[in-house]
């Protein structure tokens, strides 16, 4: 008997291919396409292209019908509005900067989508994600970075656990991109050479994601503040904290004769504290939310591990020491720039995530 896998479709060349490679090697396919934003339109002009349009369901229906298996579309705005949307405004209106694809991979790609799954009498979950799963000589199972690192994605899938990688396929972790757009030409999908939607999909504004949460909030909760410098004097005044991240030098309104950055922002006093590049440095973090790929293999001493703390960072050799089940605290070899609460701080040995969690605070000393 065939194992039946459900495929999440984004209408994308890299979920299709996914498809694509599980068809021909003997699995019964069902693609899902999930409808996540408030609408299916496509961005007006002058917009990013958005995923989740019309277009992309279409080009998703088009590869399941070359591909002769069964597809769906699944509305699941509410729960993305709830698992996603809103701890997104939240975050940044709590002065942290959110990464709204880990919500999404977390609670709509392999929570939501799993019970569709299970509903549907699949074995697995398949996704277009650059990653690679393996299981290894004692049966317990490894999330490893993917083979071409510059597409690697296993920063977003730290919270996988067992249960869930033994019944997850990403079936292109050891391909390139090219190498991706290449078998989509071809078995002659139409979107081979589709270009990739934005990071943010549900970020449309020309303002970005201070306007997007302007207009989503509470307009209580939104508290005009002073910007300040690291002595405490005052520099100017803004309009939210949901418009800063630690780090950013554009967009603050302020003049000078060095470039100024926001070093800290303090949402009880709505100030927000910027300095010179020199003051950005941190010495570690506080990391809350942890999560381990294998929690029997949690380390009991400090381990030396590298770490990324945002996506695109590269990694970076850490100690790691778990404080408790849920909270570690992680300490750089060498002072890194501009460590930000509400981004993942993600643990690696070689090309193996061990977990991560979600930086709550940067370590001075």
């Amino acid at each position: 008997m065939k194992p039946r896998v459900v495929v999440a479709m984004s209408g994308g060349v890299d979920s299709s291919v996914a498809a694509a490679l599980l068809h021909e090697s003997g699995h019964e396919v069902v693609g899902i396409a999930m409808r996540l934003t408030a609408d299916g339109a496509e961005p007006s002009a002058g917009e990013h292209r958005r995923c989740c349009s019309y277009e992309d369901f279409e080009d998703a229906r088009r590869v399941a019908e070359e591909m002769d298996f069964p597809f769906y579309t699944v509305d699941l705005r509410e729960d993305f509005a709830r698992s996603v949307i809103d701890p997104f405004v939240n975050e940044y209106l709590a002065g942290r900067t959110p990464n709204p694809c880990l919500s999404c991979n977390r609670w709509i790609k392999f929570d939501r989508l799993r019970r569709r799954a299970r509903a549907l009498g699949a074995d697995y979950v398949a996704t277009g994600h650059y990653a690679r799963i393996e299981r290894a000589g004692d049966g317990r199972f490894r999330l490893r970075r993917a083979l071409d690192l510059q597409k690697d994605q296993s920063y977003f899938l730290f919270a996988l656990e067992q249960e869930e990688l033994a019944r997850t396929l990403f079936p292109l972790g050891a391909m390139t991109k090219g190498e991706v757009r290449a078998k989509a030409r071809a078995l002659g999908l139409a979107n081979a050479d589709k270009p990739e939607s934005q990071e943010i999909c549900f970020v449309s504004e020309p303002g970005g994601y201070g306007d997007f949460v302007g207009r989503r909030a509470d307009p209580a909760r939104i508290r005009p503040g002073r910007i300040v410098g690291t002595d405490g004097g005052m520099l100017g005044v803004h309009g939210g904290i949901h418009r800063f991240t630690i780090g950013q030098r554009r967009g603050l309104g302020l003049s000078g004769a060095a470039p100024l950055y926001v070093r800290e922002i303090r949402p009880q006093s709505a100030e927000v504290v910027v300095g010179a590049r020199e003051h950005l440095g941190d010495r570690g973090l506080r990391a809350r939310g942890v999560s381990l790929t294998d929690p029997a293999r949690a380390p009991a001493r400090p381990l030396a591990v590298e770490v990324k703390i945002r996506y695109r960072h590269p990694l970076i050799p850490a100690t790691l020491t778990l404080l408790d089940s849920s909270s570690a605290a992680v300490r750089f070899a060498a002072q890194q720039p501009a460590v930000t609460p509400g981004q993942a701080c993600v643990f690696y040995v070689g090309d193996e995530v061990l977990g991560g969690g979600i930086i709550e605070a940067p370590l001075k000393e």
